[in-house]
């Protein structure tokens, strides 16, 4: 049972129905402590603790990759919740 655990999650928060105030996060975590966070709306990564703040300074010197990320709410999230939505939504 020695060892670490470190993971990484992406997720598409919103709450109405036209996905207006969509924003998607990418959170990386080490022995389940998140310590760097992509948000969308903020448009950089975030460091939660030191560690994090040391890879968020370095992630955020590549313009590409953050335009990529940004990029991810219409390409990843809103096309997956349409689809899942309209699975959910549309049955009555």
């Amino acid at each position: 049972a020695d060892g670490y655990y470190q993971y990484q999650m992406a997720e598409c928060v919103y709450s109405t129905s036209d996905y207006r105030d969509m924003v998607y996060l990418l959170s990386a975590s080490f022995n389940k402590d998140v310590f760097i966070q992509f948000n969308s709306t903020v448009g950089k990564y975030v460091g939660l603790t030191e560690f994090g703040v040391m890879n968020a300074e370095r992630l955020n010197k590549d313009q590409a990759q953050l335009q990529a990320l940004k990029a991810q709410v219409d390409t990843f999230c809103r096309t997956n919740a349409q689809n899942s939505d309209s699975a959910v939504r549309d049955k009555t």
